[in-house]
């Protein structure tokens, strides 16, 4: 008797990924190696940052944190940290939601 054979998912690839693959396909690789130069230099804080969407690693571990304690309960920790997080995701939400879209719809417009 033969024994019943497992079925094996294919390992799924995020969507930044695949995105950021096609991108540095498209690159000089003058550039890109440029980037990876640079990006070694500071520890991999760039490439950090593209993968998460605009997040530092502080960022990234508020939000862990603000998920399991809750948003008065980490306030109550620390103040300072929140009021930095919190500015920090203001910043980063108007440039990527406000600034840029707006720059776009000029370049692309004809008025």
């Amino acid at each position: 008797m033969s024994q019943p054979v497992e079925l094996v998912e294919p390992q799924k690839t995020s969507r930044a990924k695949v995105i950021l693959n096609k991108v540095i396909q498209w690159l000089p690789p003058a550039l890109v190696a440029a980037f990876m130069r640079f990006d070694r230099k500071v520890d991999g804080a760039l490439s950090f940052f593209f993968k998460h969407y605009g997040k530092s690693r502080f960022m990234v571990a508020m939000s862990k944190k603000l998920q399991y304690l809750g948003v008065e309960n980490l306030w109550n920790k620390s103040p300072k940290a929140f009021v930095y997080f919190f500015i920090f995701y203001l910043i980063r939400d108007t440039i990527l939601y406000i600034i840029i879209p707006i720059f776009f719809a000029r370049m692309t417009t004809t008025s």
